[in-house]
């Protein structure tokens, strides 16, 4: 089994080779939906978030408390025009508009024409569709600008991971909103488990370490009730079981791959709502994850007949 490669390229690479030596692939943090769609196999799985995941659960919730007017800062390359696909897409269904959107290179280090231009837009909502250092500096830049601070329009991110919180800190990052499928003080289970997990890294983990570990768990139960590692019992067992951990709740893998579990909205504290380190979201919703997920077969995954 293979596990991880969060890149999205080496994802779907990754998952054919396991196919032909008929071994199993589980995504991590993997964001293009074509590792479930039309790239899908019998002997794969994704256990986090996807594009379409990451942008509906946002952006259905954010018009639906009246941010109804958006504009995108999106990074140039599939991954933020697949997200900024997805949120348009949402924002619309969810009867919103979209007044503008602007593209940036990778690592771009300076925002200030393109925050303006999001400043000047009008929207309600100014949506960051990257990731990594490009999400950090435009958050750092949009709070210099007071974006959020004016009150008429508020900042969120399609793609956050709770390191990029603690290493800009509360100061810049109060009142963000994004989806995430984890966070480590959502309850009692993911606390504790959380708190292992601190014990060895110094760290709360992020949702891509929860999934992976979630991941590996199930598959090793797999394994132990289907009484071999054989790549496609392994896998017809994985589906069968539902999936109930400090990951997920009754978590169900679909037959093409995608695994099914709640997602959540989240909003990052302001620093007098913290009581410390890593005391950091609020919950503002819970989607089901039949909600938060497209439909089985609307990928064009072959092994879904529609």
């Amino acid at each position: 089994m293979a596990i991880g490669f969060d890149n999205s390229s080496i994802a779907l690479a990754v998952e054919q080779v396991a196919f032909q030596k008929n071994r199993i692939a589980i995504a991590g943090a993997v964001a293009t939906t074509l590792f479930t769609g039309k790239s899908c196999t019998p002997n794969e799985a994704a256990w986090l978030h996807d594009n379409y995941a990451l942008a509906n659960t946002l952006a259905r919730s954010v018009v639906g408390r009246g941010g109804d007017t958006w504009f995108f800062i999106t990074v140039d390359y599939t991954f933020g025009h697949s997200l900024e696909a997805e949120a348009k897409n949402a924002v619309l269904a969810s009867g919103g508009k979209v007044l503008g959107a602007v593209r940036h290179p990778l690592n771009n280090p300076d925002f200030s024409s393109y925050l303006l231009q999001a400043q000047a837009s009008g929207a309600k909502v100014v949506a960051l569709a990257n990731a990594g250092g490009d999400m950090t500096n435009a958050t750092k830049q949009a709070n210099d600008f007071g974006l959020s601070r004016a009150g008429n329009q508020s900042l969120v991110s399609l793609l956050v991971f709770i390191t990029d919180i603690h290493s800009l800190g509360l100061a810049v990052t109060q009142g963000l909103q994004f989806a995430t499928a984890f966070y480590w003080d959502r309850d009692d289970e993911s606390r504790a488990w959380s708190k292992r997990f601190f014990a060895i890294h110094q760290r709360m983990p992020t949702s891509a370490h929860a999934a992976v570990y979630s991941a590996t768990h199930h598959y090793l139960r797999a394994i132990e009730a289907a009484g071999t590692d054989e790549a496609k019992a392994v896998m017809a067992k994985m589906r069968e079981m539902p999936i109930n951990d400090f990951f997920a709740k009754n978590g169900k893998l679909r037959e093409d791959g995608r695994m099914v579990h709640d997602m959540y909205l989240v909003e990052v504290k302001t620093p007098s709502e913290s009581s410390g380190p890593w005391d950091y979201y609020k919950i503002i919703a819970t989607i089901p994850g039949d909600q938060a997920f497209r439909p089985a077969g609307e990928d064009g995954c072959p092994l879904i007949k529609r």
